[in-house]
């Protein structure tokens, strides 16, 4: 299969940039200590590095307006008269910034007598018509008009991406009508004169009826009112309008796309340049932010671009061929073709290899289609390919390579010699990313979009499983999978080799990558579930919601129906009356859950609602699904765990979820009776003991919190008698609630608004409780504000081990979006260390429990919990080695504390 794919260039208008960073009010004081203004150059920079940090380019160009006037003052004298000169503050900065943006790499172009729009607009189509995908980083509507299939906007500050569709949604015409819908309403910034009285949605209005401005002008007579008056008033100064907002896609330049090629950052002159504007935390981290692909890496990437030849392999000469070339090279690319998605039940259908970009096989084994040829015998290929899956040193590379060793292992090889993971690299680089699946990491790294499994074994009812799917089709998208992931593998890996990643690094090999056969095998292990105790409690749980709809039908005075929100709007805002606390986006009172939790606090039907909710959800999530989860050959529930979603390095899980199991309330910590221990075994649960609160410690150095801890204090009692200013055994329970919700609240970076619906008190008293915990707790206060410094600064914070967490949104003009992030910049060390320190622990015990399956095994993990099932022989000596790991997986100024007990079952063992 031969296929052509172009790097995507970005485009970044630099004067854009310019404006939006010098009118950021926390940046326009920023200056030296000589008092040179820096703030203008300092927003560039960030939403230039963020932009590197989140596009990956291989081309760009950074264009900004040249001195002097351009041809359309030529046309139009008044052209931009209305605008004052450029604040001397502002002057000041454009030349330092124009040299750090070389210094960065970054190809900046500014050409005299035309602006820089007509320069974008020209590389954009040059680019386009070379089969590039075009992204212009812009906050200027004209270049709306500049949209098309291949040329996408994103504005600078809010990050959202316009398609044609987008075009459409914000100004209500196309992309091709854009220039006519500004000569129509003008543009006062540029003194561009429109109709008088014209405003967008008139505009629209017109365009969508006439298609054109030629149209409208042709049908001007049939415009009626006073707005068609005005309309035919100036008539004859429209054409020069449209001249004037038509952004120029044929401008002489010696620059062409291919040359925009991002280059190194000169080190020396950055360390200069960022010493003299007193950059200063950029100079300590230099180049933390700006890592951009070697010739190397740049190599490989166009190598996209070449032909690729994949060939099918069907005799033992051609097998035997590329066995001796996996005897040459130090990797080998490797994907599994299966039968089903279920890891446990799978049966491999075929393999794929890769031993250099654009060279790639794929071995059939078990096509059983009518007609398929005759394939090699899968036992035989996997008993030659055994050496090289388990070799030392590793040899394989693949992408989420623990669903394939799972896979082989129903096949009775171990998959050992694991060297890298595509998946788990691109969540080290960047977890924030929204997904690090195959397909999405090719379209975005590789600009190449990838056969999808719908497009060889079609989709619903009529999709077929892949020993049904054809060679022809097979070959393709099988061998495809392994030539990316060495494609991807050349540009991660190199990433994290550099010196400022090297925290990122040993976090990969370190955590990550021998995580996966941890989780593996934990996937494998399953757990026991008493299907009929959950069919029982099905039955408990309907009865009980068959009596809550009928109280609700009472109070409500009428039948309705609960798992309605129109209903429930009906019966809730309408007939009784109560008080809207929200509104949808469509204007309907909102029946979301926390809407009715604020209400059920006053009002007795939202609280059954909400009730109704609980029954009906544990019902169709737990006690009916799981026993339809079981495995019918090992009798047991086996989750998947994810690595890759959530952006702290939490794990997640699905089929079933077992991190979301309710807790908090009776009925749905029964359903964790129903995880049970085989005959002669227990269930042992041991749990981190506050484990944030102590990271929160360790972090902040606070002395009062890390003394509470040295001393074995109950933290919650112990904040109260601080917050309170009372001695330790006067802390009644209420005072410990409070304590608890502003110390787990405070972490999670909780408003005092929010605490005071936690504590059901006033906003008022909710803020001398935090004012009077920093006011004991100074530490932590100088840690939250240090931490949501260095996050303004760099654009990420990260956890102990050095995962990293880029915030986006840090800098973001919007308050509620700039408050999640400071929120998250909080956070996250802490909630990222834990999961940090969970991991490490589990692959210590993993290790530790390798040659002891007949005395235990980690059977779930759970947040800050690990489930073993421990034989009843050795339940002293398992709990104490457990324990011994958990609290040495990391050194903290504080004790890490750790919980472990038994039972018969997962409920019991609390």
């Amino acid at each position: 299969m031969t296929k052509k794919s172009t790097p995507p260039l970005i485009l970044v208008d630099g004067s854009s940039y310019l404006y939006r960073a010098y009118h950021v009010p926390s940046l326009q004081n920023l200056t030296t200590s000589s008092g040179q203004p820096t703030g203008a150059i300092y927003g560039v920079v960030n939403m230039l590095k963020r932009l590197l940090s989140e596009e990956a380019p291989i081309f760009i160009g950074v264009v900004f307006d040249a001195k002097g006037k351009t041809f359309r003052h030529d046309l139009y004298k008044e052209y931009k008269a209305n605008r004052p000169p450029m604040p001397e503050d502002l002057q000041e900065q454009i030349e330092p910034l124009h040299e750090l943006v070389r210094a960065l790499g970054l190809p900046l172009i500014s050409i005299s007598g035309v602006e820089a729009d007509d320069v974008i607009g020209t590389l954009a189509k040059q680019a386009a018509d070379a089969g590039h995908k075009v992204l212009v980083s812009t906050g200027d509507k004209d270049m709306a008009q500049l949209v098309t299939d291949d040329v996408t906007l994103v504005n600078t500050m809010s990050n959202i991406r316009m398609d044609a569709s987008g075009v459409i949604e914000k100004f209500g015409v196309t992309p091709n009508q854009i220039i006519d819908y500004l000569a129509l309403i003008g543009d006062k910034s540029d003194n561009i004169p429109g109709v008088p009285s014209v405003g967008p949605k008139t505009a629209a209005k017109w365009l969508n009826e006439f298609e054109s401005l030629e149209e409208l002008i042709k049908n001007a007579d049939a415009i009626k009112g006073k707005v068609g008056e005005k309309l035919r008033d100036h008539l004859d100064q429209l054409p020069l309008a449209q001249d004037l907002t038509t952004i120029r896609c044929d401008i002489e330049t010696d620059i062409a796309p291919q040359d925009l090629h991002i280059k190194p950052p000169d080190v020396n002159k950055l360390t200069e340049l960022y010493s003299q504007l007193e950059f200063k935390t950029w100079l300590n981290s230099l180049n933390v932010d700006v890592e951009v692909p070697t010739t190397k890496e740049a190599d490989q990437i166009n190598a996209v671009v070449n032909e690729r030849n994949y060939e099918v392999i069907l005799t033992k000469k051609k097998f035997d061929h590329w066995l001796k070339k996996f005897q040459k090279y130090d990797l080998i690319a490797f994907d599994t073709e299966t039968d089903s998605l279920d890891y446990m039940r799978a049966n491999i259908v075929g393999l794929s290899f890769a031993v250099i970009p654009g060279e790639a096989a794929y071995v059939p084994l078990a096509h059983s289609y009518p007609g398929a040829p005759e394939q090699l015998n899968r036992e035989e290929v996997l008993s030659k390919l055994e050496p090289f899956l388990n070799a030392n040193p590793a040899k394989i590379i693949g992408h989420n390579l623990k669903y394939d060793r799972s896979v082989l292992k129903n096949h009775n090889i171990d998959l050992s010699g694991i060297k890298h993971d595509t998946m788990l690299q691109s969540y080290v680089c960047n977890s924030v990313a929204s997904r690090h699946d195959l397909d999405t990491l090719c379209e975005k790294h590789l600009s190449h979009a990838n056969i999808h499994f719908e497009d060889v074994a079609g989709k619903g009812a009529k999709q077929i499983t892949f020993d049904q799917v054809e060679l022809e089709q097979a070959v393709d998208y099988a061998a495809e999978d392994a030539d990316m992931v060495l494609r991807l593998h050349n540009i991660f890996w190199p990433e994290l080799e550099q010196k400022t990643k090297a925290k990122q690094k040993a976090l990969y090999e370190s955590i990550e990558l021998p995580m996966l056969k941890v989780l593996s095998n934990i996937e494998r292990n399953g757990v026991l579930v008493d299907a009929k105790l959950l069919a029982q409690q099905t039955k408990q749980l309907t009865k009980r919601a068959q009596e809550v709809e009928a109280e609700a039908f009472e109070l409500a005075g009428e039948k309705f129906n609960l798992s309605s929100p129109k209903q429930i709007q009906d019966i809730l805002f309408n007939k009784q009356g109560l008080p809207v606390i929200r509104k949808t986006p469509k204007g309907q009172p909102s029946t979301a859950e926390d809407v009715l939790q604020e209400l059920a606090d006053k009002y007795p039907l939202p609280k059954l609602l909400l009730e109704h909710r609980m029954f009906s959800k544990l019902i169709s999530t737990y006690t009916e699904k799981l026993p339809s989860l079981i495995n019918p050959n090992t009798h047991r529930i086996h989750t998947s765990y994810h690595q890759a979603v959530a952006s702290t390095g939490r794990l997640s899980s699905t089929d079933p979820n077992l991190q979301n199991i309710p807790i908090r309330n009776e009925e749905g910590r029964r359903i964790r009776k129903a995880f049970i221990a085989p005959v002669d075994f227990q269930i042992m649960a041991a749990d981190y003991s506050q484990i944030e609160l102590r990271i929160m410690a360790h972090l902040s150095q606070d002395e009062r919190l890390c003394e509470a801890f040295a001393k074995g204090e109950d933290i919650h009692r112990a904040t109260a008698a601080e917050v309170f200013a009372m001695e330790l055994n006067e802390v009644g329970s209420e005072q410990r609630r409070a304590a608890k919700a502003i110390n787990f609240g405070l972490i999670y970076g909780m408003s005092a608004f929010g605490l005071a619906k936690q504590l059901n008190t006033t906003r008022t008293e909710a803020q001398q409780y935090v004012n009077l915990y920093f006011e004991r707790y100074p530490g932590v206060k100088k840690y939250m504000d240090n931490i949501r410094e260095q996050a303004r600064d760099q654009g990420y914070v990260e956890t102990l081990f050095g995962r990293r967490l880029y915030l986006p949104d840090i800098n973001n003009k919007n308050v509620q979006r700039r408050q999640y992030a400071e929120r998250t910049a909080i956070n996250a060390p802490m909630q990222g260390t834990a999961a940090d320190i969970i991991k490490r622990a589990m692959i210590e015990i993993d290790a530790w429990a390798f040659d002891k399956q007949e005395q235990c095994k980690m059977i779930m993990q759970v947040h800050d919990e690990l489930v073993f099932e421990v034989h009843q022989e050795h339940l002293e000596q398992v709990q104490s080695s457990v324990v011994k790991y958990m609290v040495n997986a990391a050194e903290l100024s504080v004790p890490l504390m750790v919980d472990a007990a038994f039972g018969k079952d997962w409920d019991e063992a609390h």
